[in-house]
């Protein structure tokens, strides 16, 4: 019997995080942020986050380490309680079908 080759990494085409989760989390993160009248930059800069990277959070697109998620919270001035409850209840819309993309799909107006 041959031995399989073990390779390292993640296999071809998988993501490293679930989708909705982080679509959730980075609506949660906008709100938030929008709530307070700050800039994408400005919170990348107080969080020590390139503006770039806030905005692949915020879209979506990447799913940030729990120091991170620690450090946003903590440059929105809230709790990261506060952050993953209001996370919860946007991948509740999320997984509804409500929300896609932070806009209400279910209107057609």
């Amino acid at each position: 019997m041959q031995k399989r080759e073990i390779r390292r990494g993640r296999p071809t085409g998988s993501k490293s995080y679930e989708a909705e989760p982080a679509k959730a989390f980075g609506m949660a993160v906008k709100a938030l942020r929008m709530e307070r009248g700050t800039a994408q930059e400005a919170l990348g800069n107080l969080a020590g986050i390139e503006r770039a990277h806030m905005g692949r959070i915020e879209r979506g697109e990447h799913m940030p380490t729990l120091a991170l998620i620690l450090r946003i919270a903590n440059a929105l001035e809230c709790s990261a309680a506060l952050l993953i409850a209001e996370t919860e209840s946007s991948l509740e819309l999320v997984r509804a079908g409500i929300l896609a993309d932070g806009n209400n799909s279910s209107a057609s107006e």
